[in-house]
């Protein structure tokens, strides 16, 4: 069963070294946040699995890793630095800083009730630095918001270099940077993040179309990642909540801890982000409301092969926040079992690719000298099969050794004794996170068994 609050999640991560509060010795910073060596593991394990299976496994996306402070123009024209922007309110009494789209009562502190607060006022979301020795106009830059923008920047470049046709897609991964009035929830809304973002070109009157292709695709592979689609929410956004720029959006919204909220965002953004971005915007027949643009000096259009038009594709977005993928995959997996006797455990059931650690060794007996020497021989060849992280155990108790990696998600443990150096081509131990029990397997044979479990 998923973990009952938020607090059981982030005592796990904090104890077993998933997640740190970021400058945590100083008092912390809010809204950031470090993974620490395992979280590092199994965030990376759900980024490779993403990118599995939007690059490796298709034939019709390309991948593309950008630059993280953007050029001006570029978020001046997709009206970024115009719109990107939440309504803030102060309380002059307490000092609390509120999004007013979130307050129940807008004149009313919802910290300390009082009603000396400040009228709403837009607050931009970019974080705006200088590039360069001297600060001006012409040398500011910002770190961007969201990594779709270099996307679209970069449309033109992919495709004069691959040869691509429309239907196809541009996929990154990424940090991204909002300066969020309130950060909460732990590592659900922070000012620091990652993103797993796919734009999805096609033409238009197809959009529709791929909107409710990617829908599927998106939903199947949560489920791949231990996310269950009944866990799920679809949310057809209501037209009056809509971005600017959207046609129509799904918004993916699981049973996180905190409540039911979005996981991740399938927009369908017509032709809005490449007609901002083209130089001769009035050659096209664009149908969002654009930005005039008299500074672009390329043309964001493709031709048709048969019909010879030219046009400005569409584009459908999904874009998922790895950080909240990373809450989602850890609730799902949270389990507290009783056990005989009355014991318990807790066990982390994470699928098995994105496991941080893949497999333990563990020996019979702490700094016994042959069975920890085995130990490291049998370390050295699983490492060979290249499926992840293999940690040595060396800590002495292997009933506790067992209920620190069931805690951390391992799925396999294996335990070297006595008699597997004492024996030719002895047995060792194979131990199951999820089951507990325990089969026994030539030394010899202990690679290709692992390799056929994790292939």
């Amino acid at each position: 069963m998923p973990a009952k609050s938020m607090e059981d999640l982030v005592s796990l991560c904090k104890r077993r070294g998933f997640i740190f509060q970021s400058g945590e010795l100083y008092g912390g910073l809010k809204g950031m946040y470090d993974f620490g060596p395992l979280g590092v593991e199994l965030k990376n394990n759900l980024k490779s699995a993403w990118w599995r299976s939007m690059i490796y496994e298709r034939d019709d996306i390309e991948g593309l890793d950008s630059a993280i402070i953007g050029h001006n123009k570029m978020f001046k024209y997709s009206g970024h630095t115009e719109t990107f922007s939440d309504p803030l309110v102060d309380c002059k009494d307490c000092k609390t800083r509120m999004r007013a789209d979130h307050m129940k009562d807008q004149s009313i502190c919802e910290n300390c009730g009082s009603t000396n607060v400040t009228e709403p006022r837009p607050f931009n979301l970019m974080f705006k630095t200088h590039i360069g020795p001297v600060e001006s106009e012409d040398s500011i830059g910002y770190l961007r918001p969201e990594t779709a923008q270099h996307i679209f920047a970069n449309f033109k470049n992919v495709v004069d270099s691959t040869s691509r046709q429309i239907p196809f897609g541009i996929a990154q991964q990424g940090k991204a940077f909002r300066n969020e009035i309130v950060a909460r929830n732990f590592i659900f809304r922070v000012r620091e993040f990652e993103q797993m973002e796919l734009e999805w070109f096609c033409k238009p009157g197809e959009d529709e179309k791929w909107h409710e292709y990617w829908l599927e695709q998106r939903l199947s592979w949560w489920e791949e990642q231990g996310v269950p689609r009944e866990k799920i929410h679809i949310l057809d956004v209501p037209a009056d909540d809509l971005a600017h720029y959207s046609k129509r959006t799904f918004d993916l919204e699981y049973e996180f801890p905190h409540g039911v909220d979005e996981l991740e965002g399938i927009a369908n953004r017509t032709d809005y982000d490449l007609g901002n971005h083209t130089k001769a915007q009035k050659d096209y027949n664009i149908t969002a409301k654009v930005h005039e643009n008299n500074e672009s000096t390329t043309k964001m259009a493709v031709r048709d092969p048969q019909t010879g038009e030219t046009y400005i594709p569409y584009v459908i977005e999904p874009s998922a926040g790895t950080e909240r993928g990373v809450i989602a995959v850890l609730n799902e997996a949270y389990t507290e079992e009783e056990l005989e006797g009355g014991n318990s455990r807790t066990v982390l059931k994470f699928p098995k690719h994105l496991s941080p650690i893949k497999v333990a060794v563990v020996p019979l007996k702490k700094n016994h000298e042959g069975i920890v020497a085995k130990c490291k021989q049998v370390k050295q060849e699983l490492m060979k099969l290249g499926i992840g992280r293999i940690f040595f155990e060396n800590t002495g108790n292997i009933g506790k050794a067992y209920r620190r990696h069931d805690e951390v998600g391992t799925p396999i443990c294996v335990t070297v004794d006595f008699d597997t150096i004492e024996k030719d081509d002895a047995p060792v131990t194979i131990r199951d996170r999820d089951t507990m029990e325990q089969t026994t397997v030539p030394a010899s044979q202990l690679a290709e068994h692992i390799r056929k479990y994790f292939a």
